[in-house]
């Protein structure tokens, strides 16, 4: 990696609060979103297909564009994309909170996820040509405490900004308090901002791009609109056709590899046999939750109706225990007891689903808030087990030389899940909602129940994760720690 010069003492800490910012206005964005759901909802006649591609549209964009992100940073300079990213990211908010089109307001996700895409890969790298190698397990720390504030604080002011509304906005202010914020980013982030190049950096493989994102939107998006219409005949040969189009992809893949070794995708790491089980991890995972956050925040607002922020205030508990237990996963138990410590938060968190099962059956439209706190804390502890040290341990026996790709791989992977999760609702909840008879039970019960039938899913996927995790090796030998030491990218598995 190459700078212009190194930082001032100030300079890089400046720098460094320009970054994290921006980071945590993206994760706050990922969750805020889904809290002001049934707003959107109302004030704009939103189908609910439409509020799937509010969620499914960002993390599909965000996914696809993560490693072309990270590529273009290495090529053109981290801070100038960056810069980009987040003028971007801006603008795009911006746009969400004007439209009043539905399809409009799904178009302005897209382009906020792609320009996160920009912005979100150059920020580790930032970071590690910033700070000396002494000072970045601080850095990352605080890092990582900012990771779980954005957890904590998304839902909590989304329902806070949607519950006031603010000048009679309604859910507008959810995007627009951005503004501010990212106005500030570029300005300070181009005077603080160190730039730094890859001094070898890899081509863009603009035809990899292009044949992965085709397979999927041609696999995403009949089964996010198929139950609108009905399950047409040609959405299932979309579904089936995507098939052809990921072969051509690794095909070509294969090719690019050969021609000049820069693919989008580095398939040798496949072969590594935790890497490609921890995929598959990362792949399962995102899909589960991606179904379980959509369908928590319909339950919730629009069965039991109510309002954003008590929606918000019951996710408290299960934000903390994500947060307490991936702290105690990473410093404490995983060091000790290694792959068993992920295995056992898939346990945990199937027996908090199936807890919230049991009381959503039993209590129906009377649950209360402090009811649902205890299968809360339970599936925030278990995913606490897994989020924080399953990066460390999928990238334990990828050589030195690929961490960083795989790294990049192992992200968009999980942000790929997430947005097959959300194609999944239609099938694991709306199509209950759709089978319904509202003049024969309430929309508490219909929605109870499509919430509950959900809820197997996700339990199902858990269960299959910690199937997967036996892949993983045991424990990380101490002698590997060190191979991703100079992997800005790997670093996130530590934070």
């Amino acid at each position: 990696m190459t700078t212009d010069s190194p930082p001032t003492d100030r300079r890089r800490w400046l720098a460094l609060a320009v970054v994290m910012t921006a980071s945590f206005m993206d994760l706050v964005d990922v969750t805020i979103v889904n809290i002001a759901m049934p707003s959107i909802r109302r004030d704009i006649d939103a189908s609910f297909s439409v509020l799937q591609w509010l969620s499914e549209g960002y993390a599909l964009a965000f996914a696809i564009g993560l490693i072309t992100g990270g590529r273009l940073g290495d090529i053109y300079g981290r801070k100038k994309v960056f810069l980009l990213g987040i003028g971007g990211f801006t603008l795009a908010s911006m746009l969400c909170g004007i439209v009043s089109d539905p399809q409009l307001l799904v178009g302005a996700r897209v382009l906020q996820g792609l320009m996160g895409a920009l912005m979100v890969p150059q920020v580790l790298s930032i970071i590690h040509v910033t700070f000396p190698a002494h000072e970045r397990g601080k850095v990352f720390g605080m890092f990582g405490a900012v990771v779980g504030l954005g957890a904590v604080s998304g839902p909590l002011l989304g329902a806070l900004l949607t519950q006031w509304n603010l000048f009679g906005l309604e859910w507008r202010p959810i995007f627009l308090i951005n503004l501010p914020v990212g106005i500030a980013g570029l300005i300070l982030g181009r005077r603080f901002i160190t730039e730094s190049k890859a001094p070898k950096a890899l081509k863009l493989d603009l035809v990899g791009v292009a044949l992965a994102s085709v397979g999927l939107l041609m696999l995403l998006y009949p089964l996010t609109q198929g139950r609108e219409h009905d399950w047409p005949l040609w959405g299932f040969i979309s579904m089936a056709a995507s098939l052809p189009v990921f072969g051509a992809f690794v095909a070509y893949e294969r090719h690019k590899t050969r021609k000049d070794g820069s693919p989008l995708v580095e398939l040798s790491l496949f072969r590594v046999r935790s890497f490609a089980g921890g995929v598959g991890v990362q792949l399962v995972f995102g899909m589960t939750t991606g179904i379980f956050f959509m369908v928590w925040t319909m339950y919730m607002q629009i069965g039991l109706g109510w309002s954003a922020l008590r929606a918000g205030l019951t996710g408290i508990p299960f934000s903390l225990a994500v947060s307490t237990a991936a702290g105690m996963s990473v410093q404490k138990l995983v060091p000790r007891f290694g792959r068993k410590v992920l295995q056992a938060g898939a346990l945990v968190m199937a027996a908090g689903v199936l807890t919230y099962i049991w009381e959503a059956d039993r209590y129906g439209a009377d649950i209360k808030s402090w009811q649902m706190a205890l299968p809360l804390i339970v599936m925030g502890a278990g995913m606490g087990l897994i989020v924080s040290p399953i990066t460390d341990a999928i990238l334990s026996e990828v050589p030195r030389e690929h961490a960083g790709s795989a790294s990049g791989l192992i992200n968009t992977t999980m942000q790929l899940g997430n947005a097959i999760g959300l194609g999944l609702v239609s099938v694991a909840f709306f199509s209950v909602v759709d089978d319904a008879d509202p003049r024969r039970e309430s929309m508490a019960d219909i929605f109870g129940g499509a919430f509950t039938h959900a809820l197997w899913w996700v339990a199902g996927g858990m269960a299959l994760v910690f199937a997967l995790l036996f892949l993983l090796p045991k424990r990380r030998a101490v002698e590997d720690a060190p191979a991703m030491e100079h992997e800005p990218e790997a670093e996130l598995a530590a934070a």
